[in-house]
């Protein structure tokens, strides 16, 4: 793709995002999720591969959908109430509407189905910027509505997520659809506790981010797509591979990594709301998750590469890491000892 061509996409990214976040009008926060989506379509499609135009067909028919009916949960708002601030929302059929139009963009359980389908036709930053970015504005639009959403829905919505994401990246052999089930499961995560503690639902995203990000940027550094090609990863980078192990168990959310400090929190804060029985259907669900990141850990570090190659294994290739894929390596590790004074934030 051209230079840019690029850049313009990547600005446009960054304007749909700012205009959906910062605003409180919901015609200007419609708005900026039409920018982002028609953004990040060149991106999705830049392959020119049937799979990447059928992975941007996709994507553009579930967010125009979605968008038209948050559009029409705001009319519908903004007909009973006289009402188009986004705080506002309290008919309750615009805030069914709402939830159901931000499930689509999100891809929350019953409205996964395009999700992985669309990570698995997209470049791996591309997929990167699905799993993160895209879903910002999304949550911030449903952070800004919480008070006004079912919460027995969401629970509901939040539970199947967390399942069903664990459930179906048990026989995952693609390391995209792996990322895109581990994404809906986590998104289950963040839903359970927005009606009780929205800065918990943030900052669990934030922490999501980080480490998919880390990832992400390890994946594309040694140019790993499936399981069969991480099981190789170890003879030409051995010290990334052994970091991208560490990740994959802090994105399960083992202790003493970063990735238990959300999951901890959140299981504490239901807990306190005497929600005892969802914190521990969501904490039994986890289970499912953990056993596909560990598989992807013993892949990565674990197996012996088999020996039916005719060739000679490449071993320690000089290749560069970046700078920002050691950090955020490390990032997504190490924050866990930050919890006390996040625990002390109002």
């Amino acid at each position: 793709m051209n230079p840019q061509a690029k850049l313009i996409f990547s600005m446009s990214l960054l304007l749909g995002t700012t205009i959906t976040i910062s605003s409180n009008h919901w015609m200007m926060a419609w708005t900026g999720l039409e920018i982002n989506t028609l953004a990040i379509l060149p991106l999705i499609s830049k392959s020119h591969h049937p799979r990447a135009i059928e992975a941007c067909t996709k994507y553009f028919l579930v967010q125009a959908t979605a968008s038209t009916l948050l559009l029409f949960s705001s009319m519908c708002n903004a007909w009973f109430t006289a009402q188009w601030d986004i705080t506002q929302l309290t008919h309750p059929m615009a805030c069914m509407l709402l939830t159901t139009a931000i499930s689509m963009k999100l891809g929350l359980v019953p409205f996964h189905f395009w999700f992985p389908e669309v990570l698995q036709g997209s470049s791996l930053m591309t997929s990167l910027l699905l799993a993160t970015i895209m879903k910002f504005p999304p949550t911030v639009l449903l952070l800004l509505t919480s008070s006004s959403l079912n919460a027995t829905l969401l629970s509901m919505m939040a539970i199947a997520s967390a399942a069903l994401g664990g459930w179906m990246g048990l026989n995952q052999t693609q390391t995209r659809k792996i990322l895109a089930f581990s994404s809906i499961s986590h998104l289950g995560w963040m839903t359970i506790i927005l009606i009780y503690n929205p800065k918990l639902t943030l900052m669990t995203f934030y922490l999501y981010s980080l480490t998919t990000a880390a990832i992400f940027f390890a994946l594309n550094s040694t140019n790993t797509l499936k399981l069969s090609t991480l099981m190789t990863a170890w003879s030409k980078t051995p010290t990334l591979t052994a970091t991208l192990m560490l990740s994959l168990l802090s994105l399960a959310g083992l202790p003493p990594l970063t990735g238990f400090l959300p999951k901890w929190m959140i299981i504490q804060d239901l807990t306190k709301q005497e929600l005892t029985t969802a914190a521990t259907i969501i904490a039994l669900l986890s289970l499912l998750g953990l056993f596909f990141y560990l598989r992807l850990a013993y892949c990565a570090t674990i197996t012996i590469p088999p020996n039916s190659a005719n060739h000679m294994k490449q071993w320690h290739m000089d290749k560069s890491i970046s700078t920002l894929t050691s950090t955020l390596m490390m990032v997504s590790i190490t924050l866990l000892p930050l919890s006390p004074t996040i625990l002390t934030i109002p």
